[in-house]
């Protein structure tokens, strides 16, 4: 097992994860043609979900356990202090994880210094241990979701970081982009998310993503080719004018972009049969509604 990684620069890596097939550590398993789902980390069952509604209007309903692990280690002050390159940091620790979501094909690990400040208000889901998301097809959620219960912004750990937040040495949050969700789940940095936003920041994230693999980007890469050809073809049979060669121009800049761009583009993400199927489902939704009469 092992990782092939390319370098896009000081804020961003994409590791090629080889010889893990899958199943991750932390991993989605759905059941009911994926209106059931579970997200368990090993053998334990950190969220529940449901999915009610029809066409491009759902609603995903929402139970989390008090069982998810941070599959980081613990950061030392001396390590905030420092001049750290967390986007390598973390992309390391992850690879080395037992809880971590990582399977086979490309992953980006990259920094984002602040992501838009209404996901860190509007759609950052404070309740706990339910909640509802509304999804969309056409463009959804776009919310941030905690996979434990947050901390009060007076507790002695919160108020640790709040210092580092005003000093600016604050690491940053680590999030999963989750596709089905058309948003992020916490994976590391609870704690400091809360000490951020209760110093008015926003806080400074490390975003996990998936993206797709490269047979597919390839054959989209064959594709756009082609369709440029065909641009630049028809674009030969029209007068040599000014405005022939501004769009010419133009559509080699966007097709050199087109090219760019397509093998960093997210990928759907994969999820597992659960086991038992919607009994187990329900097993373990009534053993939530046991803990939470009222979720």
């Amino acid at each position: 097992m092992g990782a092939r990684r390319e370098f896009l620069g000081p804020r961003r890596l994409v590791l090629d994860i080889r010889g893990r097939p899958g199943p991750p550590p932390l991993r989605f398993e759905d059941a009911d043609e994926g209106r059931l789902t579970v997200l368990r980390q090993g053998e334990r069952a950190v969220l529940l979900g449901r999915l009610t509604g029809d066409g491009c209007c759902h609603d995903l309903h929402l139970h989390r356990f008090d069982s998810y692990r941070s599959p980081l280690p613990p950061i030392r002050s001396a390590q905030r202090d420092s001049a750290v390159n967390w986007p390598h940091r973390y992309a390391r620790w992850l690879e080395e994880a037992d809880g971590a979501p990582l399977y086979g094909g490309r992953w980006e690990v990259s920094l984002r210094p602040a992501l838009a400040l209404p996901i860190w208000t509007c759609d950052f889901v404070r309740d706990w241990p339910g909640g509802s998301l509304e999804l969309y097809c056409g463009g959804g959620w776009h919310g941030i979701l905690p996979l434990r219960r947050l901390s009060p912004p007076d507790t002695a750990r919160v108020k640790a970081y709040r210092k580092h937040v005003r000093e600016g040495s604050l690491a940053p949050v680590l999030l999963w982009w989750v596709p089905f969700l058309d948003g992020w789940v916490i994976l590391d940095g609870h704690d400091r998310a809360v000490a951020a936003l209760a110093e008015g920041r926003t806080p400074e994230c490390v975003v996990l993503t998936r993206l797709r693999d490269e047979e597919l980007w390839r054959r989209d890469a064959e594709a756009v080719t082609e369709g440029h050809r065909q641009h630049m073809e028809h674009l030969a049979t029209r007068p040599a004018t000014p405005a022939t060669e501004r769009r010419r121009a133009a559509l080699e800049r966007g097709y050199g972009d087109a090219l760019a761009d397509l093998p960093y583009e997210p990928s759907g993400m994969c999820s597992w049969p659960l086991p038992g199927g919607a009994p187990a489902w329900d097993a373990l939704a009534q053993a939530a509604m046991l803990q939470c009469p009222g979720d």
